[in-house]
C-alpha cells in the first residue's frame, strides 16, 4: 500500500475516496461546508449521529474532487485516542475496500498531528491485511492500494511520522502473517527460515541453535518437549546492534514462544478447536515482528530476539507426565502435565538470554487458558519482578493502545509448585494457573529485571471485527518497538 503526505485543502484532494471523523453533538468543520445539507438530514434522520463505528458515504460529492465523501463517525471527542484512531480508520478500510475504493484519503484533525498521522497509517495497513491467501478462488481481491493523509502542518514530521506508521504496522502484519501459518507449512525448522531470511533483509543478526547444540549446551527442558515430534526444534537468536558506542550498558531481550503446534503431547488436547494451536507461536512471532521494525527505526540500546521453536506431539518418544528433566540453569522440573509445554520452552531460552549477556527480559507467550479466565480477549496479562521495567513496559502499552493489566505475583503463589521429586514442578493445580505459569518462569528470570506477558486471551480472534480480520492479531509488537525507541 502506498502511503504519502497531501498538504493541499480537503475539497481539492483526489482520491476514490475522501474520509472525515465527525464526533457526537460536535459540528461538522468548515472544510465541510459543501456537503452541509447532506450532514444535517443525516444527523436529522438518525442515520448518522457521529457515534463510534458509524460510517455515511456520499457518491459524486459536490464541491468536492474526490469520487466519494465518507463521514466516520469518532464518539464523544474527549474519548477519540490514538488508539479509536487507530481503529476507525482500519474500520472504514475495510469496509470501503469492499465497494471497489482503491484510494483513500484521510483529514486529520487535532493538535498532535504526528501522532495522528502515524495511527491512521497503521490503522489503513492493518486494516488491509486478510489470511485468506491460501484460497484459489479466481474472485478478484479487492484491496486498498494508496493511504494518503491530508495536512497542512510541519511537512518533514509528518512525513517521518507516517513512515513510522508504516514500519510499525507492516511489522504487526509480518507476525501476524507468521502465526497465519498452519503447521504444515511452518515448522520449528520453516520458522527459523522465515527468521534467518528477514534478518538478511533488514540487516540484522541471525544464528540458529539447532538440537545437538541446544543438547550440548544442557537445554533439557527444551529437548523434553520437542522429543516428541519428528520435526526438529530450533532456538531463533536475532540481533540488533546500535551503530557506534552503545549509550547505555542495558541490553534488552525479547523472548517469544514459538510452539508451531500444540498437540497437548501425551496430556493431549480436545479435538474441538485445536486446530488454532497453530498460533501457539504467536509471541515468537511478535517478537520477530518486532525486530524488523526496530532494524529500520534503529532504537539506541542493544536488542536480542530469542524464538525457542518446537512441535508438542504426541509420539513413541514424546514426554510423558512425570518425566523429570534438567533445564539449562540446572534446575530440575517434574513435568505433571505435558501441555505446559511453553514454560518449559521458554525458561530455557530465558536462562540463555542472560548467558549472552541480556540485562533486561520481557517475554511473550499464549500461554495459559486461565488468563483468558481472568482476563478475557480484551488485556494482556501482565507479571514481573522488577517495577521500573514494568512501567516502561506499560507506558508503551498504553502508548500503543494495546490493552494490559497487572496481575499480583506474590511469593504464596510459588507454593503451588512444590514438587516431592524435583526442584519444582511444571503446574500448580486448577487455581491460579496464570500466575503459577508465571512464578514458574520468574524462578528462572532470577534477579534479572523480567516482565511476562500472557498474550492468549489476545492473540487471534475468533470472529473478525469491524477493525480486523479473523485470526492473528500480531499484539505486542508495537508495544515491544516503542519499549526499545524510548529506552
Amino acid at each position: 500500500m502506498e502511503t504519502k503526505l497531501i498538504s493541499q485543502p480537503l475539497a481539492r484532494a483526489e482520491a476514490d475516496a475522501v474520509a472525515v471523523v465527525l464526533f457526537e453533538n460536535e459540528a461538522a468543520p468548515a472544510e465541510l461546508k459543501p456537503a452541509a445539507a447532506w450532514l444535517d438530514e443525516l444527523r436529522a434522520s438518525g442515520e448518522f449521529t457521529g457515534k463510534s463505528g458509524e460510517l455515511a458515504v456520499l457518491h459524486q460529492p459536490q464541491g468536492f474532487a474526490a469520487k466519494r465523501l465518507a463521514a466516520v463517525g469518532g464518539g464523544k471527542k474527549k474519548d477519540f485516542d490514538f488508539a479509536a484512531l487507530r481503529r476507525a480508520v482500519a474500520s472504514t478500510t475495510r469496509t470501503l475496500k469492499q465497494k471497489g475504493v482503491k484510494t483513500l484519503a484521510w483529514a486529520l484533525s487535532g493538535d498532535n498531528t504526528q501522532g495522528a498521522a502515524e495511527s491512521a497509517v497503521e490503522g489503513a495497513i492493518l486494516g488491509g491485511f486478510e489470511p485468506d491467501y491460501y484460497k484459489t478462488s479466481t474472485k478478484e481481491s479487492k484491496s486498498l492500494d494508496g493511504f494518503h493523509i491530508i495536512a497542512s502542518s510541519d511537512g518533514a514530521q509528518l512525513e517521518s511520522a507516517i513512515e513510522r506508521g508504516r514500519i510499525l504496522a507492516e511489522a504487526q502484519n509480518f507476525a501476524r502473517d507468521l502465526a497465519n501459518e498452519p503447521a504444515n507449512r511452518l515448522t520449528p525448522t520453516l520458522l527459523a527460515d522465515r527468521a534467518r531470511a528477514m534478518a538478511a533483509e533488514a540487516g540484522l543478526e541471525c544464528e540458529v541453535l539447532d538440537q545437538d547444540r541446544m543438547r550440548q549446551l544442557g537445554m533439557g527442558a527444551l529437548l523434553g518437549v520437542a522429543q516428541g515430534s519428528a520435526e526438529p526444534p530450533a532456538l531463533i537468536v536475532v540481533r540488533y546492534k546500535p551503530a557506534g558506542a552503545p549509550k547505555s550498558s542495558d541490553h534488552l531481550a525479547l523472548v517469544g514462544k514459538g510452539v508451531t503446534f500444540d498437540t497437548g503431547g501425551v496430556s493431549i488436547k480436545p479435538a474441538d478447536g485445536m486446530e488454532k494451536m497453530k498460533y501457539d507461536m504467536s509471541g515468537g512471532a511478535a517478537v520477530l515482528g518486532a525486530m524488523r521494525a526496530l532494524a529500520q527505526l534503529k532504537p539506541a540500546i542493544p536488542v536480542t530476539a530469542l524464538v525457542p521453536a518446537v512441535e508438542n506431539m504426541v509420539g513413541s518418544k514424546a514426554q510423558r507426565p512425570g518425566d523429570i528433566v534438567t533445564s539449562l540453569d540446572g534446575k530440575t522440573i517434574e513435568v505433571l502435565n505435558t501441555d505446559a509445554e511453553g514454560r518449559l520452552i521458554l525458561i530455557d531460552a530465558l536462562t540463555y538470554a542472560k548467558r549472552i549477556g541480556c540485562t533486561h527480559l520481557v517475554d511473550a507467550a499464549t500461554l495459559t487458558g486461565a488468563i483468558v479466565v481472568a482476563l478475557g480477549n480484551v488485556n494482556i496479562g501482565v507479571f514481573t519482578n522488577n517495577d521500573e521495567l514494568l512501567g516502561r513496559l506499560m507506558a508503551a502499552a498504553k502508548t500503543e493502545g494495546e490493552k494490559a493489566w497487572h496481575m499480583p505475583l506474590d511469593d504464596d503463589y510459588k507454593e503451588l509448585l512444590k514438587s516431592a521429586f524435583a526442584d519444582l514442578a511444571n503446574i500448580g493445580g486448577r487455581w491460579g494457573g496464570a500466575v503459577s505459569a508465571a512464578w514458574f518462569l520468574r524462578e528462572f528470570a532470577g534477579d534479572t529485571p523480567w516482565v511476562h506477558l500472557d498474550i492468549a486471551g489476545t492473540a487471534w480472534l475468533d470472529d473478525a471485527k469491524p477493525y480486523m480480520a479473523k485470526g492473528p492479531t500480531g499484539v505486542c509488537v508495537r508495544t515491544f518497538a516503542r519499549l526499545a525507541m524510548e529506552w
